[in-house]
C-alpha cells in the first residue's frame, strides 16, 4: 500500500498558478472600491432632487466624470473577480463553467461600456 496518489488521478488538477493574482487583484480593487464608493455616495445624494441641468452641469466636470468612471470600472471589476470565484466553486459541469465565466465577462463589459459612454455623453453636454 503506498500514500502516494498516482500520476493519472492527479493530471490537470494542479494549481494554476494564477490564485495569488486573483487574489491580490481583489483586494486591490475592494481597497479602491472604499474612496471611490464614498464619492459615489456623495455624488448621488448631491443629486437628490435635482434636474437634468445640474447632472449635466456637475458631469462636464472632468474630475468628476473621471472619478464617476473609476468608480464603475472599480466596481465592476471586483465584482466580475468575485462572481468568478463562485462560478468556478459552485458549478461543477466543465460547458456550464465556461458558459457562465464568459457570461460574467460580457455582463461586465456590456455594463461598463454602456455607463461610460454614458457619462461621456451626458459629460460633453448630451
Amino acid at each position: 500500500m503506498s500514500i502516494k496518489t498516482s500520476l493519472k488521478k492527479i493530471t490537470g488538477l494542479g494549481s494554476a498558478k494564477t490564485g495569488t493574482t486573483h487574489f491580490w487583484h481583489q483586494r486591490l480593487t475592494a481597497l479602491a472600491n472604499i474612496p471611490l464608493s464614498l464619492f459615489l455616495i456623495w455624488f448621488i445624494i448631491s443629486l437628490a432632487g435635482a434636474d437634468r441641468y445640474l447632472l449635466i452641469l456637475k458631469l462636464s466636470n472632468p474630475i468628476i466624470s473621471t472619478l464617476l468612471i473609476l468608480a464603475i470600472l472599480s466596481i465592476l471589476w471586483h465584482m466580475r473577480l468575485g462572481m468568478q470565484v463562485v462560478i468556478e466553486d459552485y458549478i461543477t459541469t466543465e460547458i456550464r463553467k465556461i458558459l457562465a465565466l464568459t457570461l460574467n465577462n460580457f455582463f461586465v463589459i456590456g455594463v461598463g461600456a454602456l455607463s461610460i459612454i454614458s457619462i461621456l455623453k451626458l459629460g460633453f453636454g448630451g
